[in-house]
């Protein structure tokens, strides 16, 4: 709220949301922190573009007015949306029991040592549809779309990591595929295990078979050489 010497106002700036071939408004209140009847009235550098109701008026001790302020449809935005216009509030003291038909333009002159509070206000412009900040979801089977910050480098650790998730070859294995794959090579290991012992149990018992032949006098080690030295002859045997 800016305080003057006869009136309270607010907003302190007039902010109209922007959009192209489309009026905006906003208003202003004016509140009479005095006594005495008040007499406003409001100006701005650029009337052609703005529309005010009331321009001119009375608040009377105690009492607020509301003003409009419509700004027609604009065809282009400036340059990275600043806005170079002002308004002007002059309010002065008026006789009691004036109404706003009896308000001059020379009741604002600066002469015999009237005062004329003056308040300026600029004018800012916000953006109607503002963009969203959240990520929008693309087509149906493309990926989603990322924003980026300005600087190009807000989202990029991001955008890295869905990239490279599409790019990921389509024959990696899946998890069902995985755990097939775990379950084979254990059962595989299981085998070997067996296989492993059941070698050394045989190997066991031929040790025994050994040191018993030997308590007999006779050696199965010659047996078993002979034996596959028959077993070779008869196979050279049947080659040639």
């Amino acid at each position: 709220m800016s305080t003057g010497d006869f009136l309270n106002i607010q907003p302190t700036e007039l902010k109209f949301p922007f959009e192209l071939r489309k009026q905006s408004s906003c208003s202003m209140q004016l509140d009479n922190k005095t006594d005495q009847y008040i007499a406003f009235k409001v100006k701005t550098t650029n009337p052609k573009k703005y529309s005010v109701r009331p321009n001119t008026g009375i608040v009377q001790p105690g009492s607020t007015c509301n003003v409009n302020v419509t700004m027609q449809a604009q065809k282009e935005a400036p340059p990275e949306m600043q806005c170079k216009d002002k308004f002007l509030i002059q309010s002065v003291i008026a006789p009691n029991g004036v109404t706003p038909k009896d308000i001059t333009p020379e009741m604002f002159n600066k002469e015999d040592g009237k005062v004329v509070d003056e308040f300026k206000l600029r004018v800012i412009y916000i953006p109607a549809n503002p963009p969203s900040p959240v990520p929008e979801g693309s087509e149906e089977g493309s990926p989603p779309r990322v924003f980026t910050a300005a600087d190009g480098n807000g989202n990029a650790s991001l955008h890295d990591a869905v990239k490279r998730s599409l790019e990921e070859p389509k024959g990696k294995p899946t998890s069902a595929e995985a755990w097939s794959m775990i379950s084979k090579l254990t059962e595989e290991k299981a085998s070997a295990i067996h296989q492993n012992q059941k070698l050394r149990q045989e190997l066991e018992l031929m040790r025994k078979e050994l040191s018993r032949s030997h308590a007999g006098g006779v050696s199965i080690l010659f047996v078993v050489l002979f034996g596959l030295l028959g077993i070779l002859v008869g196979y050279l045997i049947k080659k040639t």
